[in-house]
């Protein structure tokens, strides 16, 4: 585990593509026992409950499952129940504009929310204006690696959405996702974003290289076309930016297929 790697961590997120490769789901997929709904979702119940107690006060992020269809009412409801499953649950909604609306929904009930899927400037601002009036801090995860897969330099998003925050009241923290590399860390290090969730690999080589740290002379050695800031006006409701985006259509896709491929029987 992670934490055995390098002897701590800050809290821990999931989503239905790792819950898929849990290896005790696996197992029962290959035997050809395929879960229904309510056992798939028995079995996320119990992993992060495994997993709370390992992070202390920290968080652990439990996704909805939604495809494109979801509605919010149906994302609220979900994340209600997700949000008793352990004390220290954020629930993660997409960035789309029914994510929004169960986010919305979910900081006015006191829930903790994270939202995932976030590939650009707009909907970080959108995620600004929905959660505003939370009464803890919520999340926005930028994703780095799934624009880089498409020649952009996605630390530049997490560098603009930083700098964008730095004009607002605080209540929305940047958690860097996507992360492939030491560099694409120490990049995010360098810019000041808040939270990092990063795969067992990457922190393994950090910790091999002896857990340095960007100094001022750091320059990040990664590719990809610049991604621009846009000066946003925070102040505007969420629904004035926008919030479509090419590559949270295909996450919520990937997530979809991987859930159901779990599945006993699932809608059409």
């Amino acid at each position: 585990m992670v934490k055995e790697l390098i002897g701590f961590v800050d809290g821990q997120t999931t989503n239905p593509s790792l819950i898929a490769k849990n290896p005790d789901i696996i197992r029962l997929v290959r035997a050809g026992h395929k879960l229904t709904e309510e056992q798939e979702a028995a079995e996320y119940r119990k992993i992060v409950g495994a997993i709370s107690p390992l992070v202390g006060d920290a968080g652990v992020s439990i996704e909805v499952f939604a495809d494109l269809r979801t509605s919010a009412e149906q994302m609220f409801r979900q994340g209600k129940d997700m949000f008793s499953w352990i004390p220290n649950a954020y629930v993660k909604y997409p960035c789309t504009a029914e994510g929004l609306r169960a986010a919305e929904m979910s900081v006015a009930a006191g829930l903790r929310v994270n939202m995932t899927l976030c590939f650009s400037q707009q909907q970080a601002a959108a995620v600004y204006a929905a959660t505003r009036g939370t009464r803890e801090p919520a999340y926005v995860s930028p994703f780095i690696g799934r624009l880089d897969d498409i020649g952009r330099k996605g630390v530049d998003l997490v560098s603009n959405i930083t700098r964008m925050f730095e004009r607002g009241d605080g209540h929305v923290l940047v958690l860097a996702a996507s992360i492939r590399s030491v560099a694409h860390l120490l990049y995010c290090f360098s810019v000041g974003a808040d939270l990092v969730t990063v795969p067992a690999k990457v922190l393994r080589e950090w910790a091999e290289g002896g857990f340095r740290m960007p100094d001022e002379g750091f320059t990040y050695s990664g590719g990809g076309s610049p991604i621009g800031y846009e000066a946003l006006d925070l102040d505007q409701p969420w629904r004035s930016f926008d919030i479509d985006h090419e590559l949270t259509m295909k996450g919520i896709e990937k997530f979809v297929a991987d859930y159901r491929a779990t599945l006993y029987s699932h809608a059409p």
